[in-house]
């Protein structure tokens, strides 16, 4: 068996060399769902819907004969979310955040590219070639320790995208909700304004016949005043749900006309026990979660730093002279940073604070998240109480008023305008009731959402006051 001469195996070892570095190099590479999987997986488990990102033509027609489907029906709470999650442009636009990840992360763990000159001089009848090859040998030596911190990175990229797709659905929801329960009342407040209407023509009668004074006119009046007022006030609140409710699912032209069901759904009959529910928060608040990985990544980011602290520059390459006068000259070069007057203490010291700033952010994050879901957990049992009331006692309450006023009518006790009175009494108990039942539902998903990312809890408004204010009238 032949051997291989010096300058062969030299060459070998380049060949072998470069073809090692072309591996490394290719070892990296984007994935075919850009990083989406977690986000659909969050979106099975979390809502049981499906998610589709739309990066192509196909994918947009595909999303449209979807919601056109589902717009077919009568629209649900659950069809809403999937909407929403199909067709929100804005949520479509955050799915994008991924794909930028993924490109970042890819392209921090290539190596960078070989550099080669080649340089040609000409004095006179001398005539020199010059020709060199370097390669960051800096970048190589810290990838094994950047690769890690920009995993933690893109998983953080992937938690916050879960985390806006999952408030987009609820937001969804929430919507859906406010628009049904907006329904209601304007259908309702239709029926006042009709009864307002048949008792002040019965009183302008009345008055003309001479059988009514001018105080009791005026009542009646004011009475019809009032509901016309409050049927203008529920028309514009049910075009603002309705078009907040648009805007969530990413709806238009002949997409905006879909139904809504009559009436909100019926509350159940316990509200959820959850004594754990800070426990529970905290080991899957996606933000909870962001912010750990966040702090990984400092700290890997600091031990980063103490490392390649003396090697800012460090570059190896290969160099070939060639001249027609000299002899052949072949060889290698270094170049290593001396550190004389920067020894990186301010590069390590700012890395320090970064990691304790990321810490601190970290345990406001827990303490902010567990405030959150006690928060929500309250106002839903508060909210279920308070719709619980108003469907078991005040409704009722006014209803057997009404139906002995009724009675009364029928025995001539008392006369029409006594009968019509009594409607104004329920009006403040039925519009606080379907008030109470569309709270009741905006507390669930709001709870919902405080289980995996921050809610977007509502102000504390008194139904109650509200009613007697009305009822006052």
């Amino acid at each position: 068996m032949s051997r291989l001469s010096f300058g062969a195996r030299r060459r070998w070892h380049h060949v072998a060399l470069a073809s090692a570095v072309l591996l490394l190099a290719g070892c990296a590479s984007l994935s075919e769902d850009g990083g989406l999987a977690p986000v659909q997986q969050a979106a099975r488990e979390q809502l049981g819907k499906d998610l589709l990102p739309a990066r192509s033509d196909a994918d947009l027609v595909t999303i449209e004969q979807r919601v056109a489907e589902l717009l077919a029906k009568p629209l649900t709470a659950d069809s809403a979310v999937q909407i929403a999650l199909l067709n929100n442009r804005g949520l479509q636009a955050s799915l994008q955040e991924l794909g930028i990840a993924e490109a970042e992360l890819v392209q921090a763990s290539r190596l960078p590219n070989p550099g080669f000159n080649f340089t040609r001089l000409k004095r006179g009848s001398e005539r020199e070639i010059e020709r060199s090859f370097s390669f960051d040998l800096a970048h190589l030596i810290a990838l094994p320790l950047s690769m890690p911190m920009e995993q933690r990175r893109f998983g953080a990229v992937q938690r916050s995208v879960s985390m806006q797709m999952l408030s987009a659905a609820f937001e969804a929801r929430k919507a859906y909700y406010g628009a049904v329960a907006a329904e209601q009342t304007l259908r309702y407040m239709r029926d006042v304004k009709a009864a307002a209407d048949a008792g002040a023509e019965l009183a302008r009668r009345m008055a003309e016949a001479g059988n009514w004074n001018k105080l009791q006119q005026a009542r009646e009046h004011a009475f019809f005043a009032d509901a016309a007022l409050n049927l203008a006030r529920a028309q514009r609140a049910q075009v603002a749900a309705r078009e907040r409710l648009i805007r969530q699912l990413g709806l238009w032209g002949t997409q905006t006309q879909f139904a809504l069901p009559a009436r909100l759904p019926e509350l159940p009959p316990e509200p959820a026990d959850r004594p754990d529910i800070e426990q529970a928060a905290m080991a899957q608040r996606l933000d909870v979660q962001a912010a750990k990985l966040q702090s990984e990544a400092m700290a890997k980011n600091l031990g980063l730093s103490k490392v390649t602290r003396f090697l800012n520059v460090l570059e190896l390459g290969y160099q070939h002279n060639t001249s027609n006068e000299l002899p052949r000259q072949t060889g290698y070069e270094i170049t290593l940073e001396i550190p004389l007057f920067d020894w990186s203490g301010a590069r390590v010291a700012r890395a320090e604070a970064l990691y304790m700033q990321s810490v601190h952010r970290t345990a406001q994050v827990a303490v902010d998240a567990r405030s959150q879901v006690r928060e929500a957990y309250l106002g839903y049992r508060s909210a279920w109480d308070i719709a619980r009331h108003y469907r078991d006692d005040i409704v009722p309450a006014a209803r057997r008023i009404s139906d002995e006023n009724l009675l009364r009518y029928n025995g001539m006790l008392i006369g029409v305008f006594e009968l019509l009175a009594d409607t104004r009494a329920q009006i403040a108990a039925v519009n606080g009731a379907i008030e109470a039942q569309r709270d009741y539902w905006i507390a669930q998903a709001d709870l919902e959402m405080a289980l995996i990312g921050p809610p977007s809890l509502p102000a504390v408004r008194d139904s109650s006051m509200a009613a007697a204010g009305a009822s006052a009238h």
